[in-house]
Protein backbone atom coordinates (compact mmCIF):
# COMPACT_ATOMS: atom_id res chain seq x y z
CA UNK A 1 0.00 0.00 0.00
CA UNK A 2 1.35 3.36 -1.33
CA UNK A 3 1.88 5.93 1.92
CA UNK A 4 1.13 9.27 1.19
CA UNK A 5 3.34 12.02 2.31
CA UNK A 6 1.35 14.94 4.63
CA UNK A 7 1.69 17.72 1.86
CA UNK A 8 0.17 15.39 -0.98
CA UNK A 9 -2.93 14.39 1.27
CA UNK A 10 -3.62 18.02 1.93
CA UNK A 11 -3.29 18.40 -1.72
CA UNK A 12 -4.87 15.90 -2.46
CA UNK A 13 -7.83 17.23 0.40
CA UNK A 14 -7.78 20.55 -1.38
CA UNK A 15 -8.73 19.13 -5.20
CA UNK A 16 -11.48 17.04 -3.85
CA UNK A 17 -13.00 20.19 -1.95
CA UNK A 18 -12.21 22.07 -5.16
CA UNK A 19 -14.03 19.55 -7.61
CA UNK A 20 -17.22 19.07 -4.76
CA UNK A 21 -17.27 23.32 -4.75
CA UNK A 22 -17.44 23.05 -8.40
CA UNK A 23 -20.22 20.42 -8.78
CA UNK A 24 -22.06 22.53 -6.29
CA UNK A 25 -21.56 25.73 -8.77
CA UNK A 26 -22.26 23.49 -12.14
CA UNK A 27 -25.59 22.74 -10.23
CA UNK A 28 -26.45 26.36 -9.37
CA UNK A 29 -25.23 28.08 -12.06
CA UNK A 30 -28.30 29.42 -13.10
CA UNK A 31 -29.02 31.08 -9.26
CA UNK A 32 -25.48 32.21 -8.54
CA UNK A 33 -24.42 33.73 -12.03
CA UNK A 34 -25.74 37.14 -10.63
CA UNK A 35 -24.10 36.95 -7.37
CA UNK A 36 -20.86 35.96 -9.60
CA UNK A 37 -21.15 38.85 -12.14
CA UNK A 38 -21.96 41.27 -8.94
CA UNK A 39 -18.81 39.45 -7.31
CA UNK A 40 -16.59 40.10 -10.39
CA UNK A 41 -17.24 43.52 -10.66
CA UNK A 42 -17.54 44.20 -7.25
CA UNK A 43 -13.58 43.26 -7.56
CA UNK A 44 -12.85 44.96 -10.30
CA UNK A 45 -14.67 48.61 -8.22
CA UNK A 46 -13.69 48.10 -4.78
CA UNK A 47 -10.67 49.85 -5.49
CA UNK A 48 -12.02 53.35 -6.85
CA UNK A 49 -14.37 53.19 -4.05
CA UNK A 50 -11.27 52.67 -1.35
CA UNK A 51 -9.59 55.67 -3.16
CA UNK A 52 -12.66 57.60 -3.07
CA UNK A 53 -13.92 57.44 0.60
CA UNK A 54 -10.37 57.77 1.45
CA UNK A 55 -10.91 61.86 -0.30
CA UNK A 56 -10.90 64.49 2.40
CA UNK A 57 -8.96 62.46 4.88
CA UNK A 58 -11.70 59.87 4.84
CA UNK A 59 -14.50 61.63 5.52
CA UNK A 60 -16.73 60.90 2.75
CA UNK A 61 -19.05 58.19 3.61
CA UNK A 62 -18.30 54.04 2.09
CA UNK A 63 -22.09 54.22 1.06
CA UNK A 64 -21.78 57.84 -1.01
CA UNK A 65 -18.67 56.42 -2.44
CA UNK A 66 -20.58 53.16 -3.46
CA UNK A 67 -23.22 55.27 -4.69
CA UNK A 68 -21.29 57.52 -7.04
CA UNK A 69 -19.24 54.31 -8.34
CA UNK A 70 -22.39 52.41 -9.58
CA UNK A 71 -23.73 55.90 -10.76
CA UNK A 72 -20.60 56.46 -12.82
CA UNK A 73 -20.84 52.94 -13.64
CA UNK A 74 -24.33 52.19 -14.95
CA UNK A 75 -23.98 55.69 -16.88
CA UNK A 76 -21.35 54.11 -18.64
CA UNK A 77 -23.15 50.78 -19.61
CA UNK A 78 -25.96 52.77 -20.48
CA UNK A 79 -24.18 54.99 -22.91
CA UNK A 80 -22.67 51.68 -24.52
CA UNK A 81 -26.41 49.96 -24.84
CA UNK A 82 -27.41 53.87 -26.41
CA UNK A 83 -25.11 53.29 -29.50
CA UNK A 84 -26.00 49.93 -29.89
CA UNK A 85 -30.02 50.00 -29.85
CA UNK A 86 -30.34 52.97 -32.41
CA UNK A 87 -28.34 50.65 -34.55
CA UNK A 88 -30.60 47.74 -34.05
CA UNK A 89 -34.00 49.80 -34.57
CA UNK A 90 -32.48 51.70 -37.28
CA UNK A 91 -31.25 49.12 -39.15
CA UNK A 92 -32.97 45.96 -38.43
CA UNK A 93 -36.05 46.60 -40.97
CA UNK A 94 -33.40 47.65 -43.49
CA UNK A 95 -31.33 44.39 -43.10
CA UNK A 96 -34.19 42.69 -43.07
CA UNK A 97 -35.64 44.49 -46.49
CA UNK A 98 -31.75 43.65 -48.18
CA UNK A 99 -30.60 40.24 -47.06
CA UNK A 100 -32.94 38.72 -49.62
CA UNK A 101 -31.17 40.34 -52.28
CA UNK A 102 -27.87 40.17 -50.27
CA UNK A 103 -28.38 36.56 -50.11
CA UNK A 104 -28.95 36.38 -54.38
CA UNK A 105 -26.26 38.42 -55.12
CA UNK A 106 -24.13 35.89 -52.60
CA UNK A 107 -25.04 32.76 -54.00
CA UNK A 108 -24.29 34.43 -57.79
CA UNK A 109 -21.28 35.70 -56.97
CA UNK A 110 -19.77 32.24 -55.25
CA UNK A 111 -21.27 30.12 -58.28
CA UNK A 112 -19.64 32.13 -60.94
CA UNK A 113 -16.64 31.74 -58.85
CA UNK A 114 -16.75 27.89 -58.64
CA UNK A 115 -17.29 28.14 -62.84
CA UNK A 116 -14.91 30.23 -63.03
CA UNK A 117 -12.64 27.23 -61.99
CA UNK A 118 -14.58 24.13 -63.35
CA UNK A 119 -16.09 23.14 -60.36
CA UNK A 120 -19.48 21.79 -59.82
CA UNK A 121 -21.57 23.56 -57.75
CA UNK A 122 -25.61 23.47 -57.30
CA UNK A 123 -27.80 25.92 -55.68
CA UNK A 124 -31.16 26.00 -55.38
CA UNK A 125 -31.74 29.38 -55.15
CA UNK A 126 -35.59 29.73 -55.23
CA UNK A 127 -36.12 27.24 -52.27
CA UNK A 128 -32.83 29.02 -49.98
CA UNK A 129 -34.33 32.76 -51.02
CA UNK A 130 -38.27 31.18 -50.39
CA UNK A 131 -36.97 29.83 -46.25
CA UNK A 132 -35.20 33.23 -45.86
CA UNK A 133 -38.78 34.91 -46.84
CA UNK A 134 -40.37 32.35 -44.87
CA UNK A 135 -37.99 33.19 -41.45
CA UNK A 136 -38.37 36.81 -41.87
CA UNK A 137 -41.92 36.89 -42.43
CA UNK A 138 -42.67 34.60 -38.81
CA UNK A 139 -40.70 37.13 -37.31
CA UNK A 140 -42.55 39.62 -38.08
CA UNK A 141 -45.69 38.09 -38.28
CA UNK A 142 -47.75 40.33 -36.29
CA UNK A 143 -48.65 44.12 -37.68
CA UNK A 144 -46.79 46.49 -35.84
CA UNK A 145 -49.06 49.08 -34.08
CA UNK A 146 -48.78 53.10 -35.87
CA UNK A 147 -45.33 54.67 -35.35
CA UNK A 148 -44.27 51.17 -34.10
CA UNK A 149 -41.12 50.00 -35.63
CA UNK A 150 -41.93 46.49 -37.22
CA UNK A 151 -38.32 45.29 -35.66
CA UNK A 152 -39.59 46.70 -32.19
CA UNK A 153 -42.55 44.74 -32.28
CA UNK A 154 -41.24 41.86 -32.83
CA UNK A 155 -38.49 41.93 -30.66
CA UNK A 156 -41.58 42.09 -28.17
CA UNK A 157 -43.17 39.46 -29.47
CA UNK A 158 -40.29 37.01 -29.05
CA UNK A 159 -39.56 38.38 -25.42
CA UNK A 160 -43.75 37.59 -25.07
CA UNK A 161 -42.87 33.78 -26.66
CA UNK A 162 -39.79 33.29 -24.20
CA UNK A 163 -41.49 34.92 -21.03
CA UNK A 164 -39.63 32.67 -18.60
CA UNK A 165 -36.33 34.20 -20.45
CA UNK A 166 -37.12 37.61 -20.29
CA UNK A 167 -38.56 37.52 -16.69
CA UNK A 168 -34.93 35.94 -15.75
CA UNK A 169 -33.15 38.67 -17.59
CA UNK A 170 -35.09 41.31 -16.10
CA UNK A 171 -34.92 39.54 -12.21
CA UNK A 172 -30.69 39.31 -13.16
CA UNK A 173 -30.73 42.90 -14.12
CA UNK A 174 -32.36 44.39 -11.22
CA UNK A 175 -30.67 41.49 -8.77
CA UNK A 176 -27.33 42.51 -9.77
CA UNK A 177 -26.81 46.25 -8.77
CA UNK A 178 -28.43 45.39 -5.61
CA UNK A 179 -25.88 42.66 -4.34
CA UNK A 180 -23.16 44.75 -6.41
CA UNK A 181 -24.28 47.61 -3.97
CA UNK A 182 -23.64 45.85 -0.98
CA UNK A 183 -20.72 43.99 -1.56
CA UNK A 184 -19.21 47.27 -2.31
CA UNK A 185 -20.31 48.30 1.04
CA UNK A 186 -19.37 45.58 3.04
CA UNK A 187 -16.35 44.19 1.41
CA UNK A 188 -13.22 44.38 3.27
CA UNK A 189 -15.88 42.54 5.47
CA UNK A 190 -16.55 40.06 3.46
CA UNK A 191 -13.33 39.26 2.78
CA UNK A 192 -12.00 38.94 6.35
CA UNK A 193 -15.62 36.49 7.37
CA UNK A 194 -13.77 34.17 4.51
CA UNK A 195 -10.85 34.74 5.48
CA UNK A 196 -11.79 34.01 8.99
CA UNK A 197 -12.73 30.39 8.06
CA UNK A 198 -9.46 29.28 6.21
CA UNK A 199 -8.04 27.08 8.91
CA UNK A 200 -4.52 28.64 10.89
CA UNK A 201 -2.02 26.34 9.75
CA UNK A 202 -3.72 27.28 5.68
CA UNK A 203 -3.75 30.99 6.15
CA UNK A 204 0.07 31.41 4.90
CA UNK A 205 -0.33 29.55 1.73
CA UNK A 206 -4.17 31.16 1.09
CA UNK A 207 -2.67 34.43 1.48
CA UNK A 208 -0.16 33.96 -0.75
CA UNK A 209 -2.06 32.67 -3.48
CA UNK A 210 -4.95 35.48 -2.39
CA UNK A 211 -1.80 37.93 -3.31
CA UNK A 212 -0.57 36.47 -6.64
CA UNK A 213 -4.24 35.96 -7.65
CA UNK A 214 -5.02 39.50 -7.16
CA UNK A 215 -1.87 40.98 -8.43
CA UNK A 216 -2.47 38.66 -11.74
CA UNK A 217 -6.33 40.22 -12.10
CA UNK A 218 -4.89 43.39 -11.18
CA UNK A 219 -2.66 43.81 -14.16
CA UNK A 220 -5.15 41.54 -16.27
CA UNK A 221 -7.71 44.04 -16.39
CA UNK A 222 -6.19 47.47 -15.77
CA UNK A 223 -3.62 45.96 -19.39
CA UNK A 224 -6.84 45.20 -21.11
CA UNK A 225 -9.09 48.37 -20.26
CA UNK A 226 -6.15 50.18 -22.26
CA UNK A 227 -6.16 47.58 -24.99
CA UNK A 228 -9.96 48.04 -25.07
CA UNK A 229 -10.01 51.87 -25.13
CA UNK A 230 -7.40 51.81 -28.02
CA UNK A 231 -8.79 49.34 -30.43
CA UNK A 232 -12.58 50.96 -29.87
CA UNK A 233 -11.14 54.39 -30.96
CA UNK A 234 -9.17 52.41 -33.87
CA UNK A 235 -12.15 50.68 -35.54
CA UNK A 236 -13.97 53.73 -34.97
CA UNK A 237 -11.47 56.54 -36.66
CA UNK A 238 -10.84 53.61 -39.75
CA UNK A 239 -13.99 53.07 -40.39
CA UNK A 240 -15.24 56.77 -40.18
CA UNK A 241 -12.28 56.85 -43.16
CA UNK A 242 -14.14 54.72 -45.28
CA UNK A 243 -16.79 56.36 -44.69
CA UNK A 244 -19.49 54.09 -43.07
CA UNK A 245 -22.53 55.80 -41.74
CA UNK A 246 -22.11 53.84 -37.93
CA UNK A 247 -18.69 54.07 -38.01
CA UNK A 248 -18.18 55.07 -34.28
CA UNK A 249 -21.61 53.22 -32.59
CA UNK A 250 -19.68 50.23 -34.91
CA UNK A 251 -16.36 50.48 -33.81
CA UNK A 252 -17.00 51.61 -30.07
CA UNK A 253 -18.68 48.08 -29.70
CA UNK A 254 -16.00 45.97 -31.70
CA UNK A 255 -13.24 47.88 -29.48
CA UNK A 256 -14.78 46.87 -26.16
CA UNK A 257 -16.36 43.63 -27.02
CA UNK A 258 -12.51 42.55 -27.65
CA UNK A 259 -12.65 41.70 -23.77
CA UNK A 260 -14.38 38.92 -25.12
CA UNK A 261 -11.29 37.07 -27.23
CA UNK A 262 -12.95 35.41 -30.41
CA UNK A 263 -15.98 36.47 -29.71
CA UNK A 264 -16.31 39.91 -30.04
CA UNK A 265 -13.76 40.15 -32.81
CA UNK A 266 -16.22 38.21 -35.00
CA UNK A 267 -19.41 40.06 -33.54
CA UNK A 268 -18.11 43.01 -34.58
CA UNK A 269 -16.71 42.16 -37.90
CA UNK A 270 -19.96 40.71 -39.29
CA UNK A 271 -22.22 43.79 -38.09
CA UNK A 272 -19.39 45.56 -40.37
CA UNK A 273 -19.84 43.53 -43.41
CA UNK A 274 -23.51 43.73 -42.85
CA UNK A 275 -23.95 47.55 -42.92
CA UNK A 276 -21.18 47.84 -45.65
CA UNK A 277 -22.74 45.67 -47.79
CA UNK A 278 -25.93 48.09 -47.29
CA UNK A 279 -24.08 50.79 -47.64
CA UNK A 280 -21.26 50.48 -50.10
CA UNK A 281 -22.22 46.92 -52.03
CA UNK A 282 -19.30 43.89 -52.22
CA UNK A 283 -16.21 45.37 -53.16
CA UNK A 284 -15.48 48.31 -51.38
CA UNK A 285 -16.75 46.40 -47.76
CA UNK A 286 -14.22 43.41 -48.41
CA UNK A 287 -11.60 46.35 -48.83
CA UNK A 288 -13.22 47.92 -45.41
CA UNK A 289 -13.17 44.89 -43.60
CA UNK A 290 -9.60 43.42 -44.73
CA UNK A 291 -7.93 46.65 -44.01
CA UNK A 292 -9.62 47.74 -40.58
CA UNK A 293 -10.33 44.87 -39.08
CA UNK A 294 -7.55 42.39 -40.24
CA UNK A 295 -4.68 44.91 -39.37
CA UNK A 296 -6.76 45.49 -36.24
CA UNK A 297 -6.81 42.10 -34.69
CA UNK A 298 -2.83 42.04 -36.05
CA UNK A 299 -2.08 45.13 -34.28
CA UNK A 300 -4.27 43.98 -31.15
CA UNK A 301 -3.07 40.50 -30.91
CA UNK A 302 1.01 41.28 -31.70
CA UNK A 303 1.38 44.50 -29.94
CA UNK A 304 -1.25 45.91 -27.73
CA UNK A 305 -2.01 42.75 -25.98
CA UNK A 306 1.63 41.52 -25.05
CA UNK A 307 2.81 44.88 -24.41
CA UNK A 308 -0.23 46.33 -22.36
CA UNK A 309 -1.14 42.64 -20.69
CA UNK A 310 1.66 40.64 -21.75
CA UNK A 311 2.05 37.08 -21.00
CA UNK A 312 0.70 37.62 -17.43
CA UNK A 313 -2.32 35.27 -18.01
CA UNK A 314 0.01 32.79 -19.44
CA UNK A 315 -3.11 30.97 -21.24
CA UNK A 316 -2.39 29.04 -24.22
CA UNK A 317 -4.56 30.08 -27.25
CA UNK A 318 -6.73 26.45 -26.95
CA UNK A 319 -7.09 26.96 -23.23
CA UNK A 320 -9.10 30.13 -24.08
CA UNK A 321 -10.90 28.83 -26.08
CA UNK A 322 -12.27 25.64 -23.78
CA UNK A 323 -12.47 28.03 -20.99
CA UNK A 324 -14.83 30.20 -23.12
CA UNK A 325 -16.94 27.53 -23.94
CA UNK A 326 -16.85 26.07 -20.51
CA UNK A 327 -18.02 28.63 -18.88
CA UNK A 328 -20.62 29.37 -21.16
CA UNK A 329 -21.97 25.96 -21.22
CA UNK A 330 -22.49 26.89 -17.01
CA UNK A 331 -23.36 30.45 -16.81
CA UNK A 332 -24.35 31.28 -20.63
CA UNK A 333 -23.27 34.52 -22.18
CA UNK A 334 -22.18 35.88 -18.43
CA UNK A 335 -19.88 33.21 -18.39
CA UNK A 336 -17.74 34.05 -21.25
CA UNK A 337 -17.61 37.20 -20.44
CA UNK A 338 -15.89 36.02 -16.83
CA UNK A 339 -14.02 33.11 -18.53
CA UNK A 340 -10.74 34.48 -18.88
CA UNK A 341 -10.58 36.18 -15.10
CA UNK A 342 -11.90 33.08 -13.58
CA UNK A 343 -9.15 31.06 -15.68
CA UNK A 344 -6.55 33.58 -14.33
CA UNK A 345 -7.22 32.54 -10.96
CA UNK A 346 -7.40 28.95 -11.62
CA UNK A 347 -3.95 29.02 -13.35
CA UNK A 348 -2.02 30.35 -10.35
CA UNK A 349 -4.29 27.31 -8.49
CA UNK A 350 -3.15 25.02 -11.13
CA UNK A 351 0.52 26.24 -10.84
CA UNK A 352 0.92 25.53 -7.34
CA UNK A 353 -0.61 22.27 -7.51
CA UNK A 354 1.87 21.56 -9.98
CA UNK A 355 4.70 22.97 -8.19
CA UNK A 356 3.79 20.63 -5.14
CA UNK A 357 3.67 17.58 -7.37
CA UNK A 358 7.12 17.66 -8.52
CA UNK A 359 8.07 18.16 -4.75
CA UNK A 360 5.84 15.23 -3.75
CA UNK A 361 7.19 11.40 -2.79
CA UNK A 362 4.92 10.57 -4.98
CA UNK A 363 6.67 12.09 -8.47
CA UNK A 364 10.00 11.43 -6.81
CA UNK A 365 9.96 7.80 -5.90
Amino acid sequence: MIELSPNLKRTLNGTLLVLVLGLILWALGPVLTPFIVAAVLAYALNPLVDRISGWLGGRVPRWLAVVLVMLVFILAVLGVAMLIVPVVIKEGPIIRQQLPVLLDRGVIWVQQMFDRYGIPFEVNLGSLRGVVIEWLSNSSSTPAAPGEPSFVKSLLNSLMIGGSVALSVIGNLVLIPIALFYLLLDWDKFIATVFRLVPLRMREGVTSFVQEADTLLGQYLRGQLLVMIIMATYYSVGLMLFGLDLAWPVGIFTGLAVFVPYLGFGVGTVIAVVLGLLQFGLTKTLIMVGVVYTSGQMIESYYFTPRLVGERIGLHPLVVIFALLAFGQLFGFVGVLVALPCSAVLLVAVRRLRERYFRSDLYNN
